[in-house]
């Protein structure tokens, strides 16, 4: 079968030589102790670079085998035996010796290179990591419990990390080179891709995988996690069941679309929900959702629609409620005019790092969407339309919390007036930098009390008391 690709091996053997024995007198020179902790590290490392380029080689031997065409025809175990065999008669033929599990070590990573995604292929199988962030070749981290750390994984050179690149984009019929260097895609399993290629990413390729939770996370299972606590979530229910306009506000990696997720647990299943993203990763639980999705122009510039596009076309097809993944341009005009015209109880979440700043976030997309109204008007509007803000954090520690649950309740004269009902109150760091804190209510009664009564919900007011711990 190999005859074809049979080469002169007389020159080299890929396998690693033994270290040479020292002599005594090169045992005189170094103290023990310092060989002994180089070595591994050392060995590891030629192991590591031999073990990529064998590899490498394979690889392209196989995509010059395999009928790629019929790969999807046959069953896994099938193309794993095919695999198998090819990799077996490669390295006899190049005399290289690899141990059992270097072996299946070996075949496992070349069935992710052809089915798969390469190396990102394990870390995307690994439950807890939640983001995979690529810099370069030979540099990519991994985010588990709100902690990055550089993981052991690696690309063999930019031009394999791009080929994965373009196998994901291509799945998705986008493309990615000079011409156009980045890219936003979803992933078969519904992950978040972005990528950006050189000469814009000057050392490498950046990429930025945000993985897809199957979990769909409840709020009892964030008030499990220590996300908030069971007054804060006896008034969410309250306030989403009663139909206010929530926006879910916070920075990168925060929870807002987890804290999005388990907030729409509430809403009754009788309700029409659409909702609108720019890559799906919402997780409604109700019977009756519309999901739309936008997408970028193509490379001639035509075909893209945006958010606000999904918006205004969502708006004529009868929703009870609109659920937007995230407003961050002009569609904040449109989210605004729905929740203030019969659209109660629509959620959304926008990047601030307080509820007052999230006011100002709305103020100026606004203003950046060339819409020429006097600012009281502006701030009339939102406070009309925004009655909710739930303020996500990712502390220090890596922990998230919903830091503060704001009230809009109107004007004072040009100014929108807050009243802050719950927030999170630290008290403390632990030897091992965990965050000390408590859950409190801040003494002031809900101002939509009343309408919560109306709706059926009795909610006491001792849930607002200052608690002291």
């Amino acid at each position: 079968m190999f005859s074809r690709y049979k080469k002169d091996t007389a020159t080299a053997n890929p396998v690693v030589n033994a270290p040479a024995p020292q002599t005594a007198s090169s045992m005189k020179k170094s103290p023990p102790k310092t060989p002994a902790a180089v070595a591994p590290s050392d060995k590891e490392n030629k192991r590591r670079e031999r073990m990529a380029n064998i590899k490498l080689q394979l690889h392209s031997t196989l995509l010059e085998t395999l009928n790629l065409a019929a790969i999807d025809q046959v069953s896994e175990r099938e193309l794993r035996a095919e695999i198998q065999l090819i990799s077996d008669e490669y390295l006899t033929e190049k005399t290289i010796i690899l141990n059992r599990d270097e072996r299946d070590l070996l075949n496992n990573d070349l069935y992710d290179e052809v089915v798969g995604l390469g190396p990102l292929e394990s870390l995307l199988k690994d439950d807890t990591i939640a983001d995979i962030l690529v810099n370069g070749p030979q540099q990519i981290f991994v985010e588990r419990n709100g902690k990055l750390s550089l993981s052991e994984v690696k690309f063999k050179d930019e031009k394999h990390l791009q080929r994965i690149i373009g196998k994901i984009v291509s799945a998705v019929g986008r493309r990615v080179d000079e011409s156009n260097p980045y890219v936003d895609a979803r992933l078969l399993d519904g992950s978040r891709f972005n990528a950006m290629i050189p000469p814009i990413a000057i050392d490498g390729s950046l990429v930025s995988i945000r993985k897809f939770k199957k979990d769909k996370l409840g709020i009892r299972d964030l008030v499990g996690f220590g996300a908030f606590n069971d007054p804060m979530a006896t008034y969410l229910e309250a306030a989403v069941a009663c139909r206010l306009n929530v926006i879910v506000s916070g920075g990168t990696g925060s929870g807002k679309t987890t804290t999005l997720n388990a907030l729409s647990s509430f809403i009754d299943n009788s309700e029409r929900i659409l909702t609108i993203e720019d890559t799906a990763e919402l997780q409604l639980q109700q019977t009756h959702v519309g999901r739309m999705e936008s997408r970028p122009p193509n490379v001639e510039g035509k075909g893209g629609v945006s958010p606000r596009d999904c918006l205004k076309n969502a708006l004529r097809m009868r929703p009870d409620r609109i659920i937007v993944g995230e407003t961050r341009g002009e569609e904040v005009i449109d989210m605004l005019q729905a929740m203030n015209t019969g659209h109660d109880g629509s959620m959304t979440t926008i990047h601030a790092n307080s509820a007052r700043d999230g006011i100002s976030r709305l103020e100026n997309m606004i203003a950046m969407a060339g819409v020429e109204m006097p600012l009281k008007a502006v701030r009339s509007q939102i406070a009309s339309a925004v009655n909710l803000i739930v303020q996500a954090s990712r502390l220090q520690d890596g922990s998230r919390r919903m830091v503060s649950i704001t009230e809009v309740t109107g004007m004072e004269g040009e100014i929108i007036s807050m009243q802050e009902v719950f927030r999170f109150q630290r008290t403390g760091l632990t030897p091992e930098n965990k965050i000390i804190g408590h859950f409190t209510g801040t003494g002031v009664r809900s101002h939509f009390s009343e309408r919560f009564r109306m709706w059926g919900f009795d909610v006491p007011s001792s849930i607002y008391d200052v608690l002291q711990e």
